[in-house]
């Protein structure tokens, strides 16, 4: 049977577990890139099934309306977003993280008590546009920095999803190539935040970024997902403490 939904993607995301032969840190599987609400609040997930550097994990990303992230991953934060991300974080939790398929194209997502959040995806031609564009984009070129983001620069306007680069610098200081082959976009979304509404989807007043990731103004899904980090700078040193929270956390 053809893969052809966002939920029959993931599921094959759960199987695959090739790494590519070369050095760098690999990270593949699916991602809700981001969603922005109009109480100012903004959530990302990622599921990365594979990772060269420890066990595949969940993470949920938040932005509160004051723009303080926090990633809860359930896996440390050396062996998950943080280890890239966590200079630009407030807080980086382990904590658990829940995502459930509920149809062909509808994910529930939950950090037990503080978000539940539900999202519906859908194909409009400009989604299918840009995963026909991806799809036959040559192998070699998705290492090609400056070719991807121009790529990249077409992409988000015509998305509506504001700025975009496909590669850049973290905050931690590694450099990142990300090759989203396939896109869809949220068309429905409620979530809610330490119990509150997070209202409706809109975009935020300024778009946010985390180093050289700019977080789309529009909500979009990607499947069929590979990261990667060629550089070899050192994790960003995690705080005392940042290490005192998250184990009291965890007691």
């Amino acid at each position: 049977m053809k893969t052809t939904t966002p939920r029959e993607w993931a599921e094959a995301a759960e199987l695959e577990a090739i790494q590519p032969p070369d050095t760098a840190e690999h990270f593949a599987g699916y991602a809700v890139v981001g969603v922005p609400f109009g109480s100012g609040h903004y959530l990302a997930f990622r599921r990365f099934p594979t990772s060269s550097v420890g066990p595949g994990y969940r993470a949920v990303w938040l932005r509160t309306p004051a723009g303080q992230w926090t990633i809860y991953a359930d896996a440390p934060p050396e062996l998950s977003c943080a280890r890239y991300f966590g200079a630009a974080l407030a807080r980086a939790a382990t904590a658990p993280v829940n995502a459930e398929w509920t149809g062909p194209a509808a994910l529930t997502v939950r950090v037990p008590g503080v978000v539940q959040w539900e999202l519906e995806f859908g194909a409009t031609w400009v989604t299918r546009a840009a995963t026909a564009t991806a799809l036959r984009f040559p192998a070699a070129l998705w290492r090609r920095d400056g070719v991807v983001n121009a790529m990249a620069a077409m992409m988000g306007p015509a998305l509506g999803a504001g700025r975009m680069k496909l590669a850049g610098i973290v905050p931690n200081g590694q450099s990142f190539q990300a090759r989203p082959l396939r896109i869809w976009a949220v068309t429905r979304s409620r979530a809610a935040i330490g119990g509150k509404d997070a209202g409706t989807l809109r975009p935020l007043p300024g778009q946010a970024r985390l180093g050289d990731f700019w977080l789309p103004q529009r909500g979009l899904f990607a499947a069929d997902l590979g990261i990667r980090y060629p550089s070899t700078a050192a994790p960003h040193h995690i705080p005392d403490h940042e290490r005192a929270a998250q184990h009291h956390e965890h007691h």
